[in-house]
């Protein structure tokens, strides 16, 4: 009984140390920005327009389609392996 009380609050202390961590990042971030939000959002639109027909943006994509074409792969060889696994084990053939 006294495990959980203080599993709980370990818990409760880790959740306040989070929310005071978010709050004093968010109050900071706004002391310091550089300029403002519209500002900001006005930049990163921009930016975002410039980075959409440049090669950069063709690298990254490929780099993209090559890392999904590995996870794919592994999916399907990890998948495979379990389902053996699992039917050998299901048999008693381990």
């Amino acid at each position: 009984m006294l495990h959980r009380e203080q599993k709980r609050g370990d818990a409760m202390k880790f959740l306040m140390g989070l929310l005071l961590g978010l709050g004093l990042g968010i109050i900071i971030g706004l002391l310091v920005a550089p300029q403002s939000g519209e500002a900001t959002r006005t930049q990163l639109s921009e930016q975002g327009i410039q980075l959409r027909p440049g090669a950069f943006s063709e690298r990254i994509r490929a780099r993209a389609q090559e890392a999904l074409t590995q996870g794919n792969k592994l999916y399907g060889r990890t998948k495979s392996e379990l389902t053996d696994r699992y039917a050998r084990a299901k048999s008693g053939d381990l």
